[in-house]
């Protein structure tokens, strides 16, 4: 893993956020071994000044359980089924959900529509998607220049927009304020249920709350 995308990822990472586990996902190929690989090795960690967020696994530690973030009543309940095939191992600043869909494509998840991105088959090809462009795909400069003027986020907090990115928000800082990741989430199902189920061309009436 050393000389891989995956290997450079770690080496920049910041962690791990809990304590050493071995993590086995019971499958033989696909994304979810390297999940399992990468999470023993390093058991959740941040990336890009925290513009990436990669959940550690068990009850003890810093940030969401991994196990816990995908159960259904923690977020998952209010998206109604949009997000019932995603594993998800991460997020990035804005709590979009980096995720593992139906155990062989890891894909990007966007919290305000439910639209899914696939990204690749495997997490060496997510890897090398962040590290491609750092900035654009993992958040990297904007979540520095954020925390250096209105503080560091916690651990278990994202930022969400006032007024949402899909209806026209924008990212500058006034329009972003910080909230519990699990509560960002929650807030916005509702908002993806009505843009998922809508004909085109529909008027929706969204906000947070």
């Amino acid at each position: 893993m050393t000389n891989s995308a995956l290997g450079q990822l770690l080496g920049r990472a910041r962690g791990p956020m809990g304590p050493a586990i071995e993590l086995d996902f019971g499958v033989e190929s696909g994304p979810l071994v390297e999940l399992g690989q990468v999470i023993t090795r390093m058991n959740g960690f941040f990336l890009f000044n925290a513009g990436v967020q990669v959940f550690r696994v068990g009850e003890e530690g810093l940030g969401p359980d991994m196990l816990a973030w995908n159960t259904d009543e923690l977020w998952k309940d209010d998206y109604s089924g949009l997000a019932d095939d995603l594993f998800c191992f991460g997020q990035d600043l804005f709590g979009a959900q980096f995720a593992v869909m139906g155990g062989t494509e890891v894909v990007r998840f966007d919290p305000e529509t439910a639209e899914v991105t696939v990204i690749g088959t495997s997490l060496e090809q997510w890897a090398a998607w962040l590290l491609a462009d750092p900035d654009v795909n993992g958040v990297n400069s904007f979540a520095y220049a954020f925390q250096k003027e209105r503080g560091a986020l916690q651990p278990d907090e994202r930022l969400i927009p006032l007024q949402f990115f899909v209806a026209g928000g924008g990212y500058d800082f006034d329009n972003l304020v910080v909230k519990d990741a699990a509560v960002a989430m929650k807030i916005r199902g509702p908002v993806a249920q009505k843009i998922h189920s809508a004909p085109d061309g529909a008027q929706i009436h969204l906000g947070t709350e």
